[in-house]
Formats: structure tokens, C-alpha cells, sequence
């Protein structure tokens, strides 16, 4: 351990942030899987020709996916404000494991063997870095600044 404190964390502030991580994953693994299926529904494969996009996106399930990861997007901007980068990315990759799940689940794909064992290892890590502190840094942001002693202090 070091011996530097761990900033004081608020139950409602730690329910926040998990609140909303929750919702983030859930437009996250949602947006991609609506995405897929709608993809997988688009009779023409994707190319440089922009106007096969825009077809695409006349595709309610293309269309909701890709609202749904807007929002994602939104709520990751959400989950920066309550907490660290390097709590947030790591976390935030359980939504492969989930995608991984309803691929498997909703779309019918074949999960092998090395992408499950790959997906626990991401699930595995995610587990690790949420059991820390979500945020080490001050309130203020920015980096710690040099005590007179030579330490640093938060």
C-alpha cells in the first residue's frame, strides 16, 4: 500500500457513477447489437460509395443503433465528469463482454473457444480495476502538486 490517502468517496457519488455506467453500458451493448442486426438485414455490403450508407441508415434497427450509441457517447462524457480515465475505459469494457453475450444470444453467432477465453479476460480486468478507487486525482483536476517536503500532496 501506499501512503498516500485514497480521496473520500460519497455513497451518493458512487451510486451516481455506477448509475450511470449502468446506463452506459447498456446504450453501448444495445446501440452495437441493434447496429448488427440491422447491418446483417441491408442487402447491399458497405463501401466507399456514401450512398450506401445513407440507405443503410433507413434501416430502423441501423437507426437505433446508431442513436443509442450517440447516447453512449454522451453518457461516457457524463462518466469522465465523475470519474477517472483509468477507471472509466477498463470498466466501461464490460460492455464487450455483454456484446459478446448478445451476439451470441440475440444475432446466433459462433463464439469460439479463444473469443470466450478472451472475453473472461476483459471481464477479469474490468473486475480488477472497479474494485479501485474511481477517482485519484483532486477535484480540481490536473495533476498533484509538489509538497515543501518533496512529497506530493492531493
Amino acid at each position: 500500500m501506499s501512503g498516500t490517502p485514497r480521496p473520500a468517496r460519497s455513497l451518493p457519488t458512487v451510486l451516481k457513477t455506477y448509475a450511470v455506467l449502468f446506463l452506459f453500458l447498456a446504450f453501448k451493448a444495445g446501440g452495437n447489437t441493434a447496429m448488427a442486426w440491422g447491418m446483417k438485414h441491408v442487402p447491399e455490403k458497405m463501401s466507399m460509395d456514401p450512398t450506401l450508407y445513407l440507405h443503410a441508415f433507413l434501416n430502423p434497427f441501423v437507426a437505433l443503433g446508431v442513436a443509442a450509441l450517440i447516447l453512449s457517447l454522451l453518457t461516457r462524457m457524463a462518466l469522465l465528469s465523475l470519474a477517472d480515465l483509468s477507471f472509466v475505459l477498463p470498466v466501461t469494457a464490460i460492455g464487450y463482454v455483454i456484446s459478446v453475450f448478445l451476439g451470441k444470444m440475440l444475432l446466433h453467432e459462433t463464439i469460439t473457444h479463444q473469443r470466450w477465453l478472451g472475453t473472461l479476460l476483459i471481464f477479469s480486468g474490468a473486475v480488477l480495476v472497479g474494485t479501485t478507487s474511481r477517482n485519484t486525482t483532486p477535484s480540481g483536476g490536473g495533476t498533484p502538486s509538489p509538497s515543501p517536503s518533496g512529497g506530493e500532496t492531493e
